[in-house]
């Protein structure tokens, strides 16, 4: 199947959906009784001004560009699973499912980034994993190991395996994953969305051509972080 150009469209992601309606009726039931309780309406027109701003930074956290990789051969290619900052890039001992020595690429997520995950690979799902942990800052060493986060391995069609771990961060309390054990799975799909600022970590196999730096801002879905070997 072909794959067609990017798209600039944009939408609100449906891990979204519950949130943003809760919190407008919240501000909307607060601005109204401030509005209608309150004969001095300055304080009406502060705390307005107020919810505006916080409601559009919820809007913007939600949004969900709509986004296809625009390429047509994705053989041994990964693609960034996360918009975000390139915060590691070197060889790890990964003891979880490898257990061998693996290349770390890991991305870091603010607050103004896009926080839907997409598939870095091509392939099929070997393995979906949820760890319970802690809640440090997302872009710590240790955040990797000890934070709550959902671990996917995925298998290329030419039967190299990588892992794209999803984790929280100090301000980060769920992440979904739609990944399920035994499915295809597709660059240009979601596998998952974390909410309010987090990491995602990619193991990849030894030998493979990494085309990221630390300091590199990606776009998911876009930016080509590696070619497998």
């Amino acid at each position: 199947m072909g794959r067609l150009k990017k798209l600039k469209k944009i939408r609100i992601h449906r891990e979204g959906t519950h949130t943003l309606a809760g919190s407008l009726l919240l501000l909307l039931a607060i601005n109204a009784m401030l509005y209608f309780g309150i004969e001095c309406k300055i304080p009406f027109y502060v705390v307005a001004a107020i919810s505006l701003i916080v409601y559009g930074i919820l809007v913007n956290f939600f949004r969900c560009p709509i986004r296809l990789f625009g390429q047509e051969d994705t053989e041994k290619v990964v693609v960034a699973p996360a918009d975000g900052k390139i915060v590691v890039v070197e060889e790890v001992e990964e003891n979880e499912y490898f257990h061998d020595r693996r290349i770390m690429v890991s991305i870091f997520m603010s607050l103004v980034n896009v926080h839907a995950n997409w598939y870095p690979v091509d392939g099929t799902v070997k393995s979906v994993s949820h760890q319970n942990g802690k809640f440090m800052k997302a872009w710590l060493p240790k955040a990797s190991t000890d934070n709550e986060r959902s671990t996917v391995v995925i298998e290329t069609p030419e039967g190299m395996e990588i892992m794209a771990r999803q984790i929280a961060g100090a301000m980060a309390r769920r992440i979904v994953t739609y990944a399920e054990p035994g499915e295809e799975c597709y660059i240009d799909e979601h596998m998952g969305f974390i909410k309010f600022g987090s990491r995602v970590d990619i193991f990849l196999p030894l030998g493979t051509e990494v085309f990221v730096k630390l300091g590199q801002l990606t776009t998911g879905n876009q930016t080509v972080i590696a070619k497998l070997k």
